[in-house]
This record gives structure tokens, C-alpha cells and sequence, in this order.
């Protein structure tokens, strides 16, 4: 089936089954591999992508689904060169290791600051308990939230 979907700001047409999830679409047909397969299941998120604003699974997320919202991914999140205020927080605290999941935390802490511009630690960390990170680098990234915030005035 064709899908128009607003990706990043561009409208994108696909021609795929109405059932494939986001994140296939935007890995195999767009190119956007920022968004990582992780557990399949919404439980780790590596492949979240910001709809209308909300940090979302795109692993369980259709495209038939995701047609009727915008999309954001990680690579949406730059303007060319330069980088999210959120991108540039994390880069600054080195709050990465192997980063497969940072792409997904980086969404996650967007969508929060986006809702809540001065948050706590307990709701950083409460908007973070979804993005599960092996190399554990959960303090490195409150620390990255706590300085975007801070940075966005």
C-alpha cells in the first residue's frame, strides 16, 4: 500500500504492507538508521521516535499509524551541522558508551523537556526508565537533561 508520512519535516511516500512497523520503514525504506531494532517488544527503547510530539516505540507503531502523525527521528532533531540543544548536552557529559541506545534516550529527554522544561531528577529519571542502557550510562545522562534544561533557560 502507499503511505505519505511527514518524516523530519518532509513528506515521504512509501509504498509498503499497511502493517510494517515505523521503524522498518524508516531503517529500510528512508535510510534513517538512527533509530535502532532493539528488542522488537516496546521494552527498551532504542527505536524511539518522537509523534506529535511523544516519545514512541517505533517498533510498534505501523505505518498505516504513523501516516497520521509527524515524525521526528534522531537525524530530525540537528538542523544541518548543528545539533540538538539535547544532542549537544549529551555529547558535552559523554553520556554514551557503544550508543545504541542513545539515539532513543536523546528522544525520550526532547519529548520530556518539551513537557516539562525545569524537570527533577525523579522525573528525569521516570522519562528515562523506559531506555535501557547496557553500558550504563543513566547518570552521565540525568546529567545531559540537567544541562539542555539549563541551557534552554
Amino acid at each position: 500500500m502507499k503511505f505519505r508520512l511527514s518524516v523530519n519535516g518532509a513528506d515521504r511516500d512509501v509504498d509498503v504492507p499497511r502493517r510494517a512497523t515505523l521503524l522498518s520503514v524508516l531503517r529500510n525504506e528512508l535510510g534513517l538508521t538512527g533509530s535502532r531494532y532493539g528488542c522488537g517488544a516496546g521494552q527498551c527503547g532504542a527505536c524511539y521516535v518522537l509523534a506529535d510530539g511523544r516519545a514512541v516505540a517505533s517498533c510498534l507503531m505501523t505505518v498505516e499509524q504513523a501516516a497520521a502523525e509527524e515524525i521526528t527521528t534522531i537525524e530530525g532533531l540537528s538542523q544541518g551541522e548543528r545539533l540538538h540543544p539535547v544532542q549537544q548536552a549529551f555529547v558535552a557529559e559523554d553520556a554514551m558508551q557503544c550508543g545504541y541506545c542513545t539515539g532513543g534516550m536523546i528522544v525520550s529527554s526532547v519529548a520530556l523537556l518539551r513537557r516539562d522544561p525545569r524537570p527533577s531528577d525523579e522525573t528525569i529519571r521516570d522519562a528515562l526508565a523506559a531506555n535501557l542502557c547496557r553500558c550504563g550510562v543513566y547518570v552521565r545522562a540525568i546529567r545531559a537533561v540537567k544541562r539542555a534544561a539549563e541551557a534552554s533557560g
